[in-house]
This record gives structure tokens, sequence and C-alpha cells, in this order.
């Protein structure tokens, strides 16, 4: 690994998200937000009536930030230890509170110089950037300088995507973090849960601590693929710290 990468992870930071439909059920939603969902859902079911809209909330609510919220952010950093072997840190933010789980992240990314911090996700240019920025605006919470990318030159965005880097341009199909994690004999995360599991859980099994392992150990793939992608050994099992 050359010293001009080492520099760049000094402000490089990985991160995943977890989210749920915004209520337990559909019969939760405001009446006005009932019949939003209602368009929506015939737009997205595309003639399919296996499920009723109120199924499909709760099967689907969690992906669109108008109607699902953010339980846990999982966020990591890759640092050289004592023998000068990368090693990896990751930790997570999460609860009930929306709110106060925003402003920990906020607070967070603005220790870092907002010119200079890289954020990396799968998927997160389409999903997570704009989720966590979408629920921040909803809850009146001004956007950190790292996240706002309105007005600024494409040269400007420091944000990484995994997913990106894998399509070369090529924007025909989503592939997932746990294909390309397979394909680079990178162990997984899915041990314990699915993503499309994360709404029962939280509602049903009432276990954020679940979810939020699920999601620490998705950052930890998304940190050894990042690195399988520009052709970097991986961080060793013993130098990856994981807390809690």
């Amino acid at each position: 690994m050359t010293e001009e990468f080492k520099k760049r992870f000094k402000n490089f930071l990985l991160l995943d998200i977890e989210t749920v439909a915004g209520f337990a059920s559909y019969e939760q939603l405001p009446e006005r937000m009932q019949k939003l969902w209602d368009k929506k859902a015939v737009s997205l079911k595309r003639g399919d009536e296996t499920m009723s809209n109120a199924e499909y909330f709760y099967d689907r609510g969690a992906i669109y930030s108008e109607f699902g919220k953010i339980v846990c952010i999982a966020f990591g950093a890759f640092y050289w230890n004592e023998r000068d072997e990368i090693a990896f840190k990751v930790s997570s933010f999460s609860g009930d509170d929306e709110v106060q789980l925003l402003l920990q992240f906020k607070a967070l990314i603005e220790k870092y110089p907002a010119d200079q911090l890289v954020l990396c996700a799968h998927n997160g240019k389409e999903f997570d950037f704009p989720f966590i920025c979408r629920r921040m605006l909803i809850h009146c919470i001004e956007i950190p300088r790292a996240l706002q990318i309105s007005g600024k030159k494409p040269w400007e965005i420091l944000h990484q995507d995994t997913m990106e880097l894998w399509k070369f341009g090529d924007y025909k199909s989503y592939t997932s973090l746990d294909l390309l994690a397979a394909v680079f004999d990178v162990p997984g995360s899915k041990n314990e849960m699915s993503g499309d599991q994360v709404t029962k859980v939280y509602y049903e099994e009432k276990d954020l601590s679940k979810i939020c392992r699920y999601c620490r150990e998705d950052v930890v793939v998304l940190a050894q693929l990042y690195l399988r992608l520009h052709c970097f050994q991986t961080v060793k099992p013993e130098n990856i710290t994981r807390v809690e």
C-alpha cells in the first residue's frame, strides 16, 4: 500500500445505515400519509396484487425516506497499528430517537475537515447519503458540509461508492454488497439476519442490538471489499476492532 493511499485514509469514513418503516403498521400512518402511500404502492406494485398496501408498507416502507426512518448508522475507519499493519475499527450509533441518532452522526463527521472527508458506502450515492440528508431536513437538522452536494462540481464531491466502483459506468443493474463480497472471497455479514428482516426484527423482536451487529458487520465487509477493489490485501481478522 502506497504512502499516498495511507495519507488518504486519514480522512476516510466507511458507513452503512439500517432503516425501518416509520411506523409499526400501515394503520398507524397518519391518514394523509396513508393516502400518499396508497398512490405510491400502485406504481411500485405494477399490478402485483399478492400483497395489500398495508403489507407492502411493512415490507417496503423502510426503503423510502418519506415513509421510513434510520435506527442505526455504523461507521468505521482504517488505521495502522504498532506493527505498521493495516487495521480497522467499527462502531455505531443507534436508537429509537432518530433525531438524537442523526445529531450524533452529524457531530462525528463535523470533526473531520469538510473539504477532505471521504464518505464511502455501498450504493451510498443512491441510498445511504440521500436518505441521511432527507431525514435531517425532515427534522430541521442542518446538513453537514461534507454531505452537501448541491451546486458542487462532480470533482468537488468526495463521496465514494463501492457499487459505482464496480459498475465502471454500467448502470443496467444493481449489484449487492453480498454478491461482490462473494466474488472477491470476502466473508459475508448475513449470518445472523439479512436486510429485508430489519423492520421485523425492530418492531416484532424489538432487538435493536441485533440490527446494530448486522450493520457493523456490513461496514466490515464494505471495508474489506474496498481494499480488494484496489488490489490491496484485506485487514487480518485479529486487526479488526468492533465497538458496541
